[in-house]
């Protein structure tokens, strides 16, 4: 059934931060987000995945309110990736994994020999298998990121929320990591910063601008020339790709007009 939202808002401070939000994901949708600085989408992606509550509205998730479930069956059904994750102590890179089956364990419960294999394989499908017994302290930004993404992997989630994941990652790993999410054939949402990140992965696209959602479509019917000017202030050649057939941003200086 997926995640549907109705009309939420949320303030903070007596500031809107956004109102009367909604829409629906059926399973299987890649959703991008995308938006200018400050107009509200890490809010709204908070508010799905619960570190922040609406004012007023209602999520649904498979048709119950998402408020109302357990915290274990949430865990169950939608992983996080967000902008910044903090280890409070020093693990190994296995143990950071591991810890995505907690919502299938009891309290003090150990790994089973199918735990074993999930976080092995979560390892291996973001590359970082060698690295399993290395603290995560020593890390980079970017390995760091790909390991969280490997414990999101293991918690295997039906949903996953992503708040500009890649933006630690060279080009090589943040078209590794969107690859491998949309080769799992999940419902994704994700805040992504690069617009043609965006247009490369994403079946539909919402614009995020001052709170309330622009636009929503494919990102052919989203993203051009003008929508981009409205929303970001700047001017933009749109074309298609010749190789990817899909579109193709490139931005122009100051000056330039299309």
């Amino acid at each position: 059934m997926g995640l549907e939202v109705k009309d939420i808002s949320y303030s903070y401070n007596e500031q809107i931060i956004f109102e009367n939000i909604s829409f629906r994901v059926t399973h299987g949708e890649f959703i991008g987000i995308i938006g200018p600085n400050g107009s509200g989408k890490s809010t709204l992606l908070k508010n799905l995945y619960r570190t922040l509550k609406p004012k007023s509205g209602t999520i649904f998730l498979d048709g119950k309110d998402l408020y109302k479930l357990t915290s274990k069956k949430v865990a169950k059904k939608i992983g996080v990736v967000g902008q910044e994750n903090t280890v409070p102590f020093d693990f190994k890179v296995e143990e950071i994994v591991a810890m995505g089956r907690s919502p299938y364990k009891k309290l003090f419960s150990s790994d089973t020999i199918e735990d074993r294999e999930i976080i092995k394989n979560s390892l291996r499908q973001i590359g970082m298998e060698a690295i399993a017994n290395k603290n995560y302290s020593n890390l980079s930004g970017g390995e760091k990121q790909r390991v969280l993404i490997a414990r999101v992997l293991a918690q295997q989630p039906e949903i996953l929320i992503l708040d500009e994941p890649t933006n630690h990652l060279d080009i090589h790993h943040q078209l590794q990591i969107f690859d491998l999410i949309k080769s799992l054939k999940l419902t994704v949402l994700a805040a992504i910063h690069d617009l043609n990140i965006a247009a490369l992965y994403c079946d539909k696209i919402f614009v995020i601008k001052n709170g309330k959602i622009y636009k929503s479509g494919s990102p052919e019917e989203v993203l051009t020339s003008q929508l981009i000017y409205e929303v970001y202030g700047i001017q933009a050649d749109i074309t298609v790709h010749p190789i990817t057939r899909k579109i193709s941003v490139t931005y122009l200086p100051a000056g330039l007009h299309v």
